[in-house]
């Protein structure tokens, strides 16, 4: 009774795949203005990473973090790109212990620079003392960057 059952189951999905495969569905035709925006906003959304090096320490017990309010901002407009994700680095207000005489590598990932951007800084702004901050950082065509941290903030 159940093969029976599972037969007719069977039977029943290739039936209406194989209908469903004789159909012909035609190929939407997209306004080529409507095109050219949405490749205009794809460009873009691309996504800018920054490889992070916070250069080893002689002293036990340091503590590292970032804030949501860290940004890359576009030395030739007023052009601001959020941070999206942070990887191996706890976000404010937990903290992420750096180990001890070692460098520590963290990521983060930021929304897209404007296409003529050429320059831009990576800037922590929090209300306090000691955020991160990288000047003039050179724009390449990969978008994937390996910046060094300065134990002195600005």
């Amino acid at each position: 009774m159940i093969n029976c059952e599972l037969k007719l189951i069977i039977d029943y999905f290739f039936t209406i795949h194989h209908k469903n495969m004789s159909e012909t569905i035609a190929k939407p035709v997209i306004v080529k203005e409507l095109l050219e925006s949405l490749q205009a906003k794809v460009q873009e959304e691309q996504q800018v990473i920054v490889h992070c090096c916070f250069p080893a320490s002689p002293f036990l017990g340091n503590l590292i973090r970032i804030w949501h309010s860290t940004y890359l901002f576009d030395n030739q407009s007023d052009h601001k790109s959020r941070l999206i994700h942070a990887e191996n680095i706890t976000i404010y207000p937990n903290w992420t212990p750096v180990p001890f005489m070692r460098d520590f590598w963290f990521t983060l990932v930021f929304s897209g620079l404007p296409k003529d951007c050429k320059s831009f800084d990576l800037k922590e702004v929090i209300p306090e003392e000691g955020g991160f901050f990288v000047e003039s950082i050179k724009r390449n065509s990969s978008d994937i960057y390996r910046v060094k941290i300065s134990e002195s903030y600005v």
